[in-house]
């Protein structure tokens, strides 16, 4: 049996070990391209549920941090790393959207996990479909896992030959100024843009949420990790909306979309996003 198949046979129990789906894509990529990243696959914990607002599934953000992570590992060109981590995630942004008909968290579960009913109403819906996991996300992990694995493979295999610039972004410029290692930067890079330059919810939020909560797994070595560690991933969504006027995607925001990796880069370079980004860094920090 390959991995991939073996991966598809136990995408369920592994969901129900990890506990949320960014977790679990996050373990399952990192499994299938040979490198556990223990504390990195539990810090996305909060990017579930689309940010526990609904927004982008977190199978995708989970998926995007482990293709970034192959990224860094597979090109030693840092500038080569990033451009693979963000078409990479738009492609499986493309595959997870054509299996789901969606690539928005509350579109593909029916509800909404900002509402402090959310969860409750979704583990009942699931217990009346014979329970957790036969639920909407469980059978979708376990579809999208051979493709998923597949899209990331072939995205990480093509040549970055538009790339003219060096390549600058919102998700990687939040991370580098919490500290992160170029491995780090890598990681989250696939979340510019809306992920994927696709427009959808705030990449930088996404990094500076993914990061605040590696640092405290870092810090805290010893403590059990609060659930989605909601204290400090709050603090962050207040002042995200405060400084965007509880706007969330990245199209509105920035007042355009991004159709290359060197339209993004312009636009951060011109000083796009700048004020969200220190927001961002400075409450997260």
């Amino acid at each position: 049996m390959d991995n991939t198949a073996l991966a598809t046979q136990d995408t369920k129990q592994i969901f129900m070990k990890c506990g949320a789906c960014s977790h679990t894509y996050f373990y399952v990529l990192n499994r299938e391209f040979g490198h556990p990243k223990e504390p990195e696959e539990l810090a996305s914990d909060p990017l579930a549920g689309g940010l526990m607002h609904g927004q982008q599934c977190g199978m995708l953000w989970g998926a995007s941090l482990a293709a970034g992570a192959e990224s860094f590992r597979r090109n030693a060109n840092q500038d080569q790393a990033i451009g693979a981590a963000i078409t990479t995630t738009r492609q499986l942004m493309e595959s997870f959207s054509e299996r789901a008909k969606s690539v928005n968290c509350r579109d593909v579960v029916g509800v909404d996990f900002s509402d402090k009913f959310g969860i409750v109403k979704f583990i009942l819906k699931a217990l009346l479909h014979g329970g957790i996991k036969n639920s909407t996300c469980f059978n979708l992990a376990e579809k999208w896992t051979p493709e998923a694995i597949q899209t990331a493979r072939e995205g990480l295999s093509r040549p970055q030959t538009d790339i003219v610039q060096q390549p600058i972004n919102c998700a990687a410029e939040v991370a580098r100024k919490m500290g992160a290692s170029d491995e780090e930067m890598v990681m989250v890079a696939g979340f510019a843009g809306g992920m994927g330059l696709s427009g959808n919810a705030c990449g930088a939020l996404g990094a500076a949420i993914w990061m605040n909560t590696l640092t405290w797994l870092r810090n805290h070595p010893r403590e059990i990790p609060p659930s989605f560690n909601q204290k400090n991933t709050a603090r962050i969504f207040e002042a995200f909306d405060a400084a965007t006027g509880s706007e969330i995607l990245c199209h509105k925001i920035a007042g355009q979309n991004f159709k290359t990796i060197d339209e993004h880069t312009e636009f951060i370079r011109n000083g796009g996003c700048k004020d969200l980004i220190n927001v961002l860094t400075q409450e997260a920090i």
